[in-house]
């Protein structure tokens, strides 16, 4: 079962958290971005639940916690309310730069989110340019690095895990193409999108084929750990709570 403040946690720290991402690898998205006269700060304020803002100009998107430097802001009244912008593009409501927040999200936003829908959702025909290939196995792996954070911190199931998890960072790759940090506190869960200076634990994929065929459960985990496709080192109690979240980010995000 879902729990919806957890669902709002994935939704803004994995899907809405790749647009910086998207940003700085996608050719399309770097087009759209032209578009922007002046810089956009757009702050999505959720009760009970996340805050954070999309910070967005000709060269990208930077993403701040909390409110602060926000040109425009929207609020939802409730983490519901929130997913139903993601998941139906129903919008909370305008409280700061009310004209340009809207002319912007029906604008620049929109087309930014459905070409990551795009590559976080392709379809069979797109997937076999070898370049939208790896791009979507790459915004994928970042997609799923901030959803873990975001419901190993807030998902009832995902924080017995977390709980669990001693201190220090855990290095999350693809080998010669991408590496993550997952950093853990306390049984706090943050996600920084840079290699991990001195990780405690290693989960490394052997190459963007692999990552695709794992994170779509095209392949047996198990059985590519056996093959030595999937390198583990150092603290594997980590890796394998961390694992265990990860059953919680197919479901959330599937």
């Amino acid at each position: 079962m879902l729990e919806q403040k957890a669902l709002a946690y994935a939704n803004m720290y994995g899907v809405l958290g790749a647009l910086e991402n998207l940003c700085e690898l996608d050719s399309k998205a770097k087009e759209i971005l032209k578009e922007i006269k002046k810089p956009v700060s757009v702050c999505f304020d959720v009760k009970d639940g996340p805050c954070r803002t999309f910070n967005f100009d000709t060269d990208g998107c930077k993403i701040t916690e909390g409110s602060g430097g926000c040109n425009c802001k929207m609020n939802f009244s409730s983490p519901e309310k929130f997913n139903l912008m993601i998941s139906d593009g129903k919008p909370g409501i305008p409280v700061k730069g009310i004209i340009r927040l809207l002319k912007f999200l029906t604008g620049t936003f929109t087309a930014l989110t459905d070409r990551l829908e795009e590559l976080l959702r392709p379809s069979d025909e797109a997937l076999k340019d070898r370049t939208f290939f790896e791009e979507s196995t790459l915004l994928t792996l970042y997609t799923i690095a901030g959803a873990i954070s975001g419901l190993a911190n807030t998902d009832s199931i995902a924080m017995i895990s977390a709980g669990n998890t001693v201190d220090g960072d855990v290095s999350l790759g693809i080998k010669d193409s991408v590496s993550v940090t997952v950093r853990v506190k306390d049984g706090h869960f943050t996600t920084i999108k840079a290699p991990a200076v001195n990780p405690r634990a290693i989960m490394e994929f052997a190459d963007i084929d692999l990552a695709y065929g794992l994170f779509g459960g095209k392949v047996s985990t198990i059985n590519e750990m056996c093959k030595g496709n999937i390198r583990l080192a150092g603290v594997l109690s980590m890796v394998d709570n961390i694992n265990r979240i990860l059953d919680r980010v197919s479901l959330y995000l599937s």
